[in-house]
């Protein structure tokens, strides 16, 4: 390998890879991490595996994960089918069509914590990545399927119009990529024990900075947290959302690893945003569990009572905005838009709802706000009984 007398990239240190970080700089974010962590893993047990409005939130926060972490790469997933092949694969029930490709993006993802246990390895990753690219194709552009990437050109992150690009990081050469990943996968797993946190960030980072594979190292990248963290956690449920969060900050994200990538191998930065990356990701899902469990007991306290089709609908879409989320609040104008009925069914469904304690409301006449009797929205302040 080439090293030039300044090192432009950390893999060209002659240190390289003995990434180092300050224990005492990064402990805040951990134990911040930590407890988030905490909280969402006490919510999870408390309410046990198997319950079906868990199962439920867990389903839908994988499926945001598999459109999220496409999204970084600026690749836009079909929602249904995203959600049809993880139904497949978690509940083995059909419910539609998918593609090729986001099967394969599934089945990686579900190998990466269902199988945390088993060591990572050359082949492994290279079934991870041919199965993100089932025709041999990125777009129109065939790759390397299968293997490390193995071209002589520069593998470079490089953003721009032609003629105008400008190169955000190079890899190490494909000549390289063996002996490279031989070291990172000895790491993997054999490390020493450490705080699975700090493992991830640095796994995701040495792994990208390696940049094996001609397509695909973003996704493998983002599966080899989770298959770290499953570790920790155990089972095959997926807790957390990383490629959400890290796709809400896409640009920080980028520019966190690119830091790092060009850095001196003190990663002490990289390690404390990712641990906050990670602690909002199990905050989110807590918030997502906690929406998922008040719906379920809004449905129970209403188990006895009769709704029509259009209330249905009106009353679940209140219920997914949450507490202040129906922007302006519902009015019967709102309602008869929604269900495309008439503004005296309108008026009738609305006051048999708030007859049935369904909904509250506030002003008066043409001014009537509408909300989902739930405590704490709006007011509430008495939960209904579960029957």
């Amino acid at each position: 390998m080439n090293t030039p007398q300044t090192p432009m990239y950390v893999w060209q240190h002659k240190d390289w890879p003995q990434w180092r970080f300050d224990p005492a700089a990064v402990q805040k974010a951990l134990s911040s991490a930590r407890l988030a962590q905490g909280m969402l893993l006490g919510a999870v047990h408390a309410i046990g595996f198997g319950s079906a409005d868990l199962d439920n939130v867990l389903s839908e926060i994988w499926v945001q994960e598999a459109i999220s972490t496409a999204a970084i790469e600026g690749q836009s997933l079909d929602l249904d089918q995203v959600r049809s092949s993880v139904m497949r694969k978690v509940a083995n029930r059909y419910i539609g069509p998918s593609s090729r490709h986001i099967d394969g993006l599934v089945d990686m993802m579900d190998d990466a914590i269902a199988n945390c246990d088993l060591p990572l390895d050359e082949n492994r990753l290279c079934s991870w990545q041919a199965a993100l690219f089932p025709t041999g194709r990125s777009g129109v552009e065939k790759i390397e399927v299968g293997r490390y990437r193995s071209f002589d050109e520069p593998m470079q992150i490089v953003s721009g119009r032609p003629g105008r690009e400008v190169v955000h990081y190079r890899a190490p050469d494909s000549r390289d990529v063996p002996a490279e990943m031989d070291k990172f996968l000895r790491w993997f797993n054999q490390a020493p024990r450490m705080d699975i946190v700090v493992k991830a960030a640095i796994a995701h980072l040495w792994f990208e900075t390696i940049h094996p594979f001609h397509d695909g190292n973003g996704r493998i990248g983002r599966a080899i947290i989770d298959s770290i963290i499953a570790q920790e956690t155990g089972g095959d449920k997926r807790l957390y959302s990383m490629s959400r969060q890290m796709e809400e900050n896409r640009g920080r994200y980028y520019e966190q690893l690119n830091q790092a990538q060009k850095g001196d191998l003190d990663i002490t930065d990289w390690i404390i945003w990712f641990a906050d990356q990670f602690a909002a990701s199990c905050q989110k899902s807590l918030k997502h569990i906690d929406v998922a469990l008040e719906k379920a007991r809004y449905w129970a306290a209403h188990s006895g009572d009769e709704f029509n089709e259009r209330q249905k609908k009106v009353l679940e879409k209140l219920l997914d905005a949450g507490n202040g989320g129906f922007l302006g609040g519902l009015t019967r104008e709102k309602y008869t838009k929604i269900t495309g009925c008439s503004d005296a069914t309108g008026t009738r469904d609305l006051a048999d709802l708030l007859q049935k304690g369904a909904l509250t409301s506030a002003g008066v006449g043409k001014g009537t706000k509408y909300f989902a009797n739930v405590p704490g929205w709006h007011g509430n302040t008495e939960r209904p009984q579960l029957p």
